[in-house]
């Protein structure tokens, strides 16, 4: 796979916003079709303190902390073995090391949705409206949304809920999309027919757009969409390999360059089924936006 450099400023480019920042000539991006549009950097907004839960969820149990939060399902703790388990890949899923997950946390069941995003817009707590391409809103995944834009949304959902909302580090994203498996695709070791949304899938949305969330199987521990569909923004800083990672789960943040890109896993409805494996990763700077990149919340469980 590896990353490969192209220019942001193509023709069809979709500028929505008028204080747009120009990107460099020599920007990368993980592989999007459509372009991608370069937006000003955020700041830093601190979540509010975590209420204690009342109760002990179990693995498994799926749960809405609002009407129009995002459903959730609890996935357990464990250890998985992490990266290119076949060695065919490229050198940025490798050395392959057993991560431990020490603590159930939350995830999202599916993608976060467009009706979830406008929530988010109407209580004030993001401010960029997605183009959504005339694909169409509702439950698509949200997409034309940059990592920044999910630090917000994650931020407002924590302090709507007192919860502790945040995005999925690397390692908890492919421990989640794998749920116990050590095959290429989270379901075996074949794409197969229709199990997910990406050219050569076999569905209906196969590098036209993305489907609406739910429309495939969900994997073994409930959550639907791990592969294909759309790029999902993750937690951590872009490295080009696993030398050093932490292998008890938690993001990997530390970088000289001030961590300016950020991972996206699970491939696209544009890509190949090559990239629908658990193992390949990707990145794009935080500030991007685009048609591929979507995300999925997740939940600390606090006791």
């Amino acid at each position: 796979m590896g990353t490969w450099i192209k220019a942001i400023g193509w023709a069809f480019v979709v500028t929505t916003v008028a204080a747009l920042a120009a990107p460099p000539a020599n920007a990368e991006s993980a592989r999007d079709p459509l372009g991608a549009t370069v937006i000003p950097a955020t700041p830093n907004v601190t979540p509010p303190p975590v209420k204690t839960e009342r109760k002990r969820r179990g693995a498994g149990e799926g749960f809405r902390d609002c009407p129009d939060c995002p459903e959730l399902v609890v996935v357990p703790a464990g250890s998985y073995r992490m990266g290119d388990l076949s060695g065919t890949a490229d050198r940025n899923e490798k050395p392959v090391r057993r991560v431990t997950i020490p603590d159930a946390f939350a995830v999202g069941k599916y993608e976060v949705i467009f009706i979830e995003w406008e929530a988010c817009l109407s209580a004030g707590g993001c401010s960029h409206r997605p183009d959504d391409r005339g694909w169409g809103r509702g439950r698509l995944p949200v997409t034309d949304v940059s990592w920044n834009d999910a630090k917000a949304y994650v931020v407002w959902l924590s302090r709507k809920t007192g919860k502790a909302y945040r995005l999925l580090s690397e390692a908890e994203w492919e421990y989640m999309a794998r749920a116990g498996s050590e095959t290429r695709y989270p379901w075996g070791k074949t794409v197969g027919h229709n199990r997910a949304n990406c050219e050569g899938c076999g569905s209906p949305w196969d590098r036209k757009r993305p489907a609406p969330v739910g429309q495939f199987k969900p994997n073994r521990f409930g959550v639907y969409d791990t592969v294909g569909n759309v790029w999902e923004w993750v937690e951590d800083c872009w490295h080009r390999n696993y030398s050093d990672a932490p292998t008890n789960g938690t993001a990997r943040i530390t970088k000289g360059r001030g961590c300016l890109d950020r991972v996206l896993r699970g491939g696209s409805w544009y890509l190949a089924k090559w990239y629908a494996r658990s193992a390949v990763r990707d990145w794009n700077w935080a500030r991007v936006r685009s048609g591929n990149f979507g995300f999925r919340v997740a939940r600390t469980l606090t006791r």
